[in-house]
């Protein structure tokens, strides 16, 4: 699995998401992308309207790397499918592991 996705940051890892609103159920699709400019890729169910599509995303994230939802931010691309999370609280590793787990890539 490539983990270009995910970087070390002083305050946590942040996770570079491409979106797919809309989508029938809310899961990793696959990565976006190759490199260092590999996204994450998640099929999102909420529609991209009013923020309920990052909401949703927020929440998944939270699950996914069981943080509380307050520890996952969106750092960039409110309104883009590309998008930029930061995880508080969760070591490079620890992501890289759950993500694997997760997504069996």
């Amino acid at each position: 699995m490539s983990t270009a996705m995910l970087r070390e940051t002083k305050g946590g890892v942040s996770l570079a998401v491409r979106a797919q609103p809309g989508a029938k159920k809310t899961a990793i699709s696959g990565i976006y992308g190759e490199g260092t400019a590999a996204q994450l890729k998640i099929a999102v169910h909420a529609p991209p309207l009013e923020g309920r599509a990052n909401a949703a995303l927020i929440a998944f994230l939270a699950e996914l790397f069981d943080l509380p939802r307050h520890s996952v931010e969106l750092v960039s691309g409110e309104l883009s499918r590309s998008k930029v999370f930061l995880l508080r609280g969760v070591t490079l590793a620890q992501a890289e592991a759950l993500l694997a787990k997760a997504a069996k890539l």
